[in-house]
């Protein structure tokens, strides 16, 4: 007997994901029902080699689900959520809403899986901000090896991570620019198209952005809170695949042919570092990929003990749904879900 999965949000390009990494993963599901909101019912999702019909969120009776992978926004999960938990089915949640919940555990399945313990308090479980997830697994091997004292991270993020309407955007802007056309601003505050722009989520009073402050709250609470974080978010006209290029200072010597043994041996990591033409990931080459991918390590020789490196992902799998599916297998892996269908 596999689990009851219900997938919220399954419409949209996080959920879709969701869908085609459960079914390429083979979760042990007997169940997957797609939900969205009312405006979406009825609507056809692919799940493996079957469709789907999207059913509402707000009529669903989750007494029976075992799983719910929650990628509908801040706000849906904040009203749905604890209900769906407290009918005792676990919610994985890729939204912001409950990251900084003491009683909520916040995950990346390769950098703290032994937190997953907590869940049971709210049956709520977070997945992290999508630029933090693929930054912490590279920094969690290296933390281990010489204790990180401080990061330095500038994001180069894809318009995907601000939804199909943004990469609507991207793609509509760039052909106006090739045909003469308007170039219509309504998702972004500026012109995305051969452009980027050093803001995302919006602006706080110390005048870093909702973004950053993620970065540094997230890093904090799943690797080390004495880590020292600083960092500049920019959108860049890419549609899938974050890249980060990152700085940081340890406490002890590491060297970066030992980082680079160090991130070859870690899980979730592929290093492509060739000192030369191309000898590097970029985000087309990680997109519809699950590794972090490590490139250019080398010394940072202004400070002691100084690394620089550059990190990518993609951002809709390993910073959104493939997290959240592994996640799930942890649950299941750990035997910390006792199935409900069954039971029923």
């Amino acid at each position: 007997m596999g689990y009851k999965v219900a997938v919220v949000g399954a419409t949209g390009n996080v959920g879709r994901e969701m869908l085609d990494i459960l079914a390429e993963r083979a979760f042990p599901a007997d169940e997957v029902v797609a939900l969205a909101s009312r405006r979406s019912q009825g609507q056809e999702v692919s799940f493996g080699d079957k469709i789907l019909k999207v059913k509402a969120l707000d009529t669903y009776d989750f007494s029976d689900t075992d799983i719910c992978l929650m990628s509908a926004g801040g706000e849906t999960s904040k009203e749905w959520s604890p209900r769906i938990g407290q009918q005792g089915c676990v919610v994985i949640d890729n939204s912001s809403a409950f990251r900084y919940d003491s009683d909520v555990p916040l995950i990346v399945p390769e950098v703290n899986a032994d937190a997953i313990a907590g869940f049971s308090k709210k049956n709520i479980i977070a997945n992290p901000n999508c630029s933090t997830a693929q930054l912490v697994v590279a920094l969690k091997p290296l933390h281990e090896a010489a204790t990180i004292k401080r990061v330095v991270v500038a994001t180069y993020q894809s318009v995907s991570g601000a939804g199909k309407d943004a990469m609507d955007e991207l793609f509509n802007q760039t052909r106006s620019v090739f045909t003469a056309g308007d170039v219509k601003v309504e998702k972004f505050t500026k012109r995305i198209a051969f452009n980027v722009i050093p803001h995302i989520d919006v602006f706080m009073e110390d005048g870093y952005t909702k973004e950053e402050w993620k970065m540094v709250a997230e890093t904090k609470k799943m690797l080390d809170p004495k880590i020292k974080l600083t960092a500049t978010a920019v959108r860049v006209p890419v549609f899938i695949g974050h890249a980060e290029a990152v700085n940081v200072e340890f406490e002890r010597p590491i060297t970066p042919e030992e980082a680079t043994a160090i991130l070859r041996a870690a899980p979730g990591i592929l290093v492509v570092d060739k000192r030369e033409n191309g000898g590097y990931v970029t985000p087309h080459e990680a997109a519809g990929e699950d590794a972090t991918y490590i490139s250019r390590i080398r010394e940072d020789a202004t400070v002691e003990n100084g690394l620089n490196f550059w990190c990518v992902s993609d951002n809709l799998r390993k910073g959104a749904a493939l997290n959240t599916v592994q996640i799930a297998e942890v649950l299941v892996n750990r035997g910390l879900l006792k199935k409900r269908s069954a039971a029923a």
